[in-house]
């Protein structure tokens, strides 16, 4: 049976997605102690850390940074305000523009956030050359799936 398992195409262990699966589920995991302290989910961790390196932004520009739409952002952005880390209100400059800021406690918790990183590094047991190196690989991976989906629909990326 293993050996028809070699050249089976739909074998669950030879699918891509079902490994990129598995990791992404594997890696938030790890992630998930060091956030709850925090009081961070982990997709809201992804929202602070476009704000912390490009704040303020706009609803748009943080939704296109992390490639979420309006609508899955937005539930993300309520709780943040909520627990006093980010502020949303009308560009000055464009009051149809819904801008996000960090607050001065959303500004103050990079100085903790700033210990996960490594921590992850250390937990996962891996190089970090290995990390950079599977990053840049799942960076060619997600341009790869965003134009095949763009051809498949017919939009531009």
């Amino acid at each position: 049976m293993a050996e028809r398992d070699i050249d089976d195409p739909l074998a669950l262990e030879h699918q891509v997605c079902f490994a990129l699966s598995v990791a992404a589920r594997g890696v938030v995991a790890v992630y998930r102690p060091l956030l709850e302290p925090l009081g961070l989910t982990h997709p809201q961790y992804l929202v602070m850390l476009a704000l912390w390196q490009h704040a303020p932004l706009s609803v748009k520009e943080l939704s296109r940074l992390l490639q979420l739409d309006p609508g899955t952002l937005s539930p993300l952005l309520k709780r943040l305000e909520a627990v006093g880390y980010v502020e949303r209100g009308r560009d000055g400059r464009d009051e149809r523009v819904l801008a996000v800021t960090l607050t001065a406690e959303g500004r103050a918790l990079r100085a903790e956030a700033e210990k996960i990183p490594p921590t992850i590094v250390e937990r996962l047991g891996m190089e970090v050359a290995e990390l950079q190196d599977l990053h840049v690989a799942l960076t060619r991976v997600i341009g790869a799936a965003q134009g095949a989906v763009a051809h498949a629909t017919g939009t531009s990326g």
